[in-house]
């Protein structure tokens, strides 16, 4: 399988623009493009999956972006993630985070972009933000590709060039380094990627400027990197032998075997999605239909009824501070969302979801299903998390033990409910979350590809309600 990871010395390289950029030149030229990246965030993904969604692969199937995050998943499932997510491809393309070395913080390397190219056998390509230097660029390239020898630093893309005598004085000092150019790119001209407190504007709230941008994007690494020897390089990587990630399979395992949906159908599981709830991993949609569920999305911001039988509803991430105002203008389905909670349906909530279920955010009325009151908070809370199921809830029993990632600029009041979702214990110890009757509403982001008994004894709970 064709692959390469596409990192950086540090963030602000240009690393997602220059990864995103080749996923679309790649797509345009025909290629079914896989597209990946390092790490927990969402909305780097939301525009990899529109990178590759050219008109040239017309006939073809959308590949979402998937997330590889050893810190949440586990290093023994990166590369059957990896295998499922990009089967079929014609080449894997993998942003990386943060710098290339970067990881957990105090764990090491894990979940840093060397140890993902490590478990993934990929060569790196190594995007350096030339702009501010000149020979002293060697000396970077070589310490990058000397201080790990099993990562295999097979290529530069210089970012950030000058001037063509720029260009020429970089490439005559990596001359000396033994590692190759595939790309020297000027300032990105007339792309407008906005950013606010979480990063990114995720593409489904500017969709029409995003693919200009992504366009955009496209164009330049056309103009300024050697497709065909990236290609070739992509190519070179070994294979890789395990078998794929399945979510039939880790279901089936999590439920001994057992449809947890027997003898009752398919329960409906709305989950929400548009605008306002853009962060979700693409593996939860396929570990819900793999437990037996009926996965139908829906947008709060627009549909004032949950789709037709729904049993139970998964809200995951997004901003719906951004559209607090929308979301409470919209009466009817913050109602039926709060009779159903009263019914106690399952229901799981992360991050945006718990600001959802709120009584209220920023002052305006939310769903009134938690006896909490959500704010915009000037506080970024950012970073892996342990934590244990203090009860058992409709996400997990007593005593499970997870893996997490927070990231918000909000603040609940009250954290906790008198049955939190979860026992933090590292790096702090407290309460967070809250279970009340089948609702289970938390901060914490969980990858269920590491859990998958969460998706089985979700739908089991949903199966024993009905529509």
């Amino acid at each position: 399988m064709p692959r390469l990871v596409i990192a950086a010395p540090a963030s602000g390289s240009g690393k997602t623009m220059v990864a995103t950029g080749l996923m679309a030149a790649f797509a345009e030229r025909g290629l079914d493009v896989s597209p990946h990246k390092v790490g927990p965030d969402y909305i780097d993904s939301g525009y990899h999956a529109l990178a590759v969604s050219s008109p040239a692969r017309s006939g073809r199937a959308a590949r979402p972006g998937r997330n590889l995050d050893a810190y949440l998943c586990g290093p023994e499932r990166i590369r059957p993630l990896f295998l499922h997510g990009a089967a079929g491809c014609d080449l894997a393309v993998v942003e990386g985070v943060m710098g290339l070395y970067d990881g957990a913080s105090g764990q090491g390397e894990l979940a840093s972009t060397a140890h993902v190219a490590k478990l993934l056998r990929a060569p790196v390509v190594l995007v350096v933000d030339a702009s501010s230097q000149s020979r002293s660029v060697a000396a970077l390239v070589h310490g990058f590709a000397s201080w790990d020898p099993e990562v295999r630093l097979a290529g530069v893309i210089l970012n950030k060039v000058g001037s063509d005598r720029h260009e020429e004085l970089l490439r005559e000092a990596l001359d000396e380094s033994g590692v190759p150019v595939f790309g020297a790119l000027r300032r990105m001209r007339a792309v407008h990627a906005p950013s606010r407190h979480l990063g990114l504007v995720p593409v489904a709230e500017r969709r029409a400027e995003a693919v200009e941008s992504v366009a955009a994007l496209a164009e330049q690494v056309r103009e300024g990197c050697d497709l065909e020897g990236l290609l070739a390089l992509a190519r070179s990587a070994p294979p890789l032998a395990d078998p794929p990630w399945a979510p039939e399979r880790e279901t089936a395992s999590a439920r001994g075997g057992v449809d947890a949906a027997e003898g009752g159908g398919r329960p409906v599981v709305a989950m929400a999605g548009g605008a306002a709830f853009t962060f979700s991993y693409a593996e939860h949609a396929e570990l819900l239909t793999a437990a037996g569920a009926e996965v139908v999305p829906f947008d709060p911001l627009r549909d004032e009824r949950l789709p037709p039988g729904t049993a139970g509803l998964v809200i995951g991430g997004g901003f719906p501070e951004v559209f607090a105002p929308e979301l409470s203008a919209n009466e009817p389905l913050r109602a039926e969302v709060a009779r159903l909670a009263a019914a106690e349906a399952p229901i799981a909530a992360e991050c945006a979801g718990l600001l959802y279920l709120a009584r209220s955010l920023d002052g305006e009325p939310m769903c009134g299903v938690l006896p909490a009151e959500a704010r915009m908070s000037e506080r970024l809370t950012l970073g892996y998390r342990e934590a244990v199921a203090i009860g058992d809830s409709s996400l997990a029993a007593a005593g499970t033990r997870v893996r997490g990632h927070e990231f918000h600029r909000t603040a609940v009041e009250p954290g906790a409910g008198p049955e939190p979702a979860w026992g933090l214990v590292r790096p702090e110890r407290r309460a967070e979350g809250f279970v009340q009757g089948g609702v289970h509403a938390s901060y914490l982001h969980v990858h269920w590809a590491a859990v998958p008994d969460a998706a089985v004894r979700f739908v089991a709970g949903c199966a024993r309600r009905g529509g």
